[in-house]
């Protein structure tokens, strides 16, 4: 099934260019076709084609169906971005496609990238939940300082994942269903000792993600997969 994001199709009922362009260029539908749209923001719309061209396309909704929350809670993975940004844009689209409410860069220490651009990890995500049949986009957030972002208001749990030695319990033994969770995960060269400490006394619980040596976008994956897991 083939499906259009269209974030404003409750107050215009028209494709964004982007995704018309998609439907009329590369798909060559018409007026007549039927398709299928989401807001993003837990709807699906059944709607019929009225009137395409190259730029534009206007569409008659048939339909609104509400797709039920994966889960009673917020999952937030907040990572520093690896250095090749490929392998950040593979971690957004495949977190995207099990699931995840929530995502922030983090700038720490040793991170390898001390800028990143959202708007091209933005498309991968918007792709990725269209092709996994989910009506609710992820919240993409701006690269932010680790300090600052540690002292932010969080209400649920909170957990950093590091490398360094200490008694660590795994994610999925301490993760509690239901919750609001905030997973950290570090830059290749881990968080600095300073940072975890900061973290801890700010109610960070440090956690182990499993005895293998994890790359970041594995890491925050593995996380990713057992939040979602346990909680739905």
């Amino acid at each position: 099934m083939q499906v259009f994001y269209t974030p404003d199709i409750q107050t215009k009922n028209e494709l964004p260019e982007e995704e018309a362009q998609h439907c009329t260029r590369v798909l060559r539908l018409t007026a007549g076709d039927e398709i299928t749209l989401t807001d993003g923001k837990g709807y699906f719309y059944q709607a019929t084609i009225c009137a395409a061209n190259n730029k534009r396309c206007l569409v008659t909704i048939k339909e609104r169906t509400f797709q039920e929350p994966l889960w009673p809670c917020h999952l937030h993975i907040a990572m520093a971005p690896t250095k090749n940004m490929d392998r950040n844009e593979w971690f957004a689209e495949k977190a995207t496609e099990i699931g995840f409410d929530e995502l922030t860069f983090l700038n720490s220490r040793f991170s390898e990238r001390k800028q990143i651009k959202t708007e091209r990890i933005e498309k991968i995500v918007i792709s990725a939940i269209k092709q996994s049949l989910k009506a609710r986009l992820p919240k993409l957030n701006e690269m932010i300082d680790f300090n600052r972002f540690i002292k932010q208001e969080f209400k649920g749990q909170k957990f950093i994942a590091h490398c360094y030695e200490g008694e660590k319990p795994l994610l999925k033994d301490v993760l509690r269903k239901g919750e609001d969770a905030l997973v950290l995960i570090g830059p290749e060269g881990d968080f600095s000792e300073e940072e975890v400490s900061k973290a801890i006394e700010l109610g960070f619980t440090p956690v182990s993600l499993g005895k293998s040596r994890l790359r970041t976008e594995t890491a925050a994956l593995v996380a990713c997969h057992t939040m979602s897991q346990l909680n739905q």
